[in-house]
């Protein structure tokens, strides 16, 4: 497997071997000792599958306290996969690295937690596979806009849809910092 490190310290762009051949392919999507030589020591509690149409985009979500980290990747489909460092006093704060997931390129992204995540559809329907580090906390879920200009991801679509509670988030300047997780020195 290959492993590509980010501006962002933590997040990990992740290539698994894949074995094919005329009739399909095999490749490990998740092995702790393979994936903790990498850098990705968490162990994972609950696993998530969603389903989405083109132009629908979701994020920029995260929680804190009980932060997520993720391994997502897609079963089927593309998307255009965004990581934004919201950690308070990281040097690469506000800042985002993005990629695109597909089923055929298999690829995977690792993201830690103290950071928000988002991503859109790009194909007629993609189905979006993540592990999380920790459960879903609905009482500490925050959101940050999508178009927030400070951040300035550079999404691949034009007029996304989205969920009305991912269109009302606030910019990044206007969460109050202590509602936002710390800086604790580098990440893995």
């Amino acid at each position: 497997m290959k492993v590509t490190r980010t501006k962002l310290a933590g997040v990990l762009f992740i290539e698994p071997d894949v074995f094919g051949d005329d009739r399909g392919f095999f490749l490990e999507t998740w092995a702790a000792r393979r994936y903790a030589e990498a850098g990705i020591p968490e162990m994972f509690v609950q696993d998530n599958l969603s389903m989405s149409r083109r132009g629908i985009l979701r994020g920029l979500h995260l929680q804190h306290p009980f932060g997520q980290g993720k391994l997502v990747s897609v079963v089927m489909g593309e998307v255009f996969d965004v990581a934004v460092d919201v950690r308070v006093g990281s040097p690469t704060f506000g800042q985002w690295v993005g990629t695109t997931l597909s089923g055929d390129n298999h690829a995977q992204i690792y993201i830690p937690k103290g950071f928000a995540h988002g991503f859109c559809v790009t194909s007629e329907v993609a189905l979006f596979s993540y592990k999380c580090t920790e459960a879903y906390h609905r009482e500490t879920e925050l959101g940050i806009a999508w178009d927030d200009p400070d951040i300035a991801i550079d999404w691949p679509v034009q007029g996304p849809s989205l969920s009305a509670k991912d269109s009302a988030f606030p910019r990044l300047r206007d969460i109050p910092q202590g509602k936002l997780p710390p800086f604790a020195g580098s990440a893995t």
